[in-house]
């Protein structure tokens, strides 16, 4: 026998009168937990949409948080924003370890929602249930801070990948009005722009107008007001994300266009916003991702 059996003994210790370790898993108490914890990130998102629309700097915080995790939805910047909302890169227990990094001590996880198992309504439809997710960021754990995680190149770099492979066609003008840097053209499906600005407004009026482009789904019934403020928004996650200034952005209106939605109404337009810019931001990663590529390649060896 092993010297250790004893350890595993119910004699090996005097349990207390509160001592509950040698019962059996109460699968019941667990679902009704799992449950509640469920509920509990349905009402924060319901609660944190409804904030963002309160005021310019609420929304504002918003669209940073949604810019520096493009790839999450809505609700899980939603919940991000809510709970770690100074959070640049995430991870759940077993991601972080598997990079050799574990969660500090003391530090307490915040939640997402993951899609689960799909299932049937009663109307027949089918559809995914989303389970909560314990995540901790970068800060939370042993992994070493860096000032600067995320390399810029020169702006020009920057802005060739914006327009490479762009949803439509971008070409140079000089009859646009003094006051208008670009504008996109849905009869022609095509972006004209300004010459002689600089690079921060090139980058700002391109990453608006092609938001434009995204929101035009070819119908006849296609409005550019309706699709202003979207765009706007766009333009402002665009820039931020990827290192142009972004002063120049206000958000005051913010609670007049959204203040007296319900929140899966207001979600909704957030989701709209976010599906404007998500093309121009997969586009850009991908192509400066292949210029990082190739420029190690043409590196001297040492």
């Amino acid at each position: 026998m092993s010297g250790l059996d004893d350890l595993f003994r119910k004699e090996a210790s005097t349990p207390s009168s509160t001592d509950h370790t040698d019962q059996s898993f109460n699968k019941e108490a667990w679902v009704q937990k799992k449950q509640e914890l469920r509920q509990w990130t349905y009402d924060t998102i319901d609660t944190a949409t409804l904030q963002v629309a309160q005021s310019g700097e609420a929304f504002q915080r918003y669209l940073d948080v949604q810019s520096r995790f493009d790839r999450y939805s809505v609700s899980n910047a939603l919940l991000i924003l809510a709970q770690k909302p100074e959070a640049t890169r995430i991870g759940d227990f077993e991601s972080w370890k598997e990079q050799g990094v574990f969660i500090r001590r003391k530090e307490t996880g915040f939640y997402i929602l993951e899609p689960g198992e799909s299932y049937q309504r009663e109307d027949g439809s089918t559809a995914i249930s989303y389970n909560p997710k314990k995540m901790f960021d970068i800060s939370q754990t042993t992994a070493p801070q860096k000032q600067d995680q995320s390399f810029l190149p020169d702006e020009r770099t920057r802005i060739k990948a914006l327009i490479e492979r762009a949803p439509v066609p971008i070409a140079m003008s000089d009859s646009l009005p003094q006051e208008m840097h670009a504008l996109y053209q849905p009869d022609t499906r095509s972006i004209i722009i300004r010459r002689g600005l600089d690079a921060g407004d090139i980058f700002r009026a391109l990453a608006q107008e092609l938001a434009y482009a995204e929101l035009d789904t070819g119908s006849k019934e296609y409005k550019r007001s309706e699709s202003s403020f979207h765009a706007y928004c766009a333009a402002y996650m665009l820039s931020k994300q990827f290192g142009f200034t972004t002063s120049s952005f206000s958000f005051q209106r913010a609670p007049e266009l959204l203040g007296q939605m319900e929140p899966q109404q207001l979600r909704a337009e957030l989701t709209r916003t976010r599906e404007a810019v998500q093309p121009s931001i997969v586009r850009m990663n991908r192509q400066l991702s292949q210029q990082q590529r190739q420029a190690r390649l043409t590196e001297p060896t040492r």
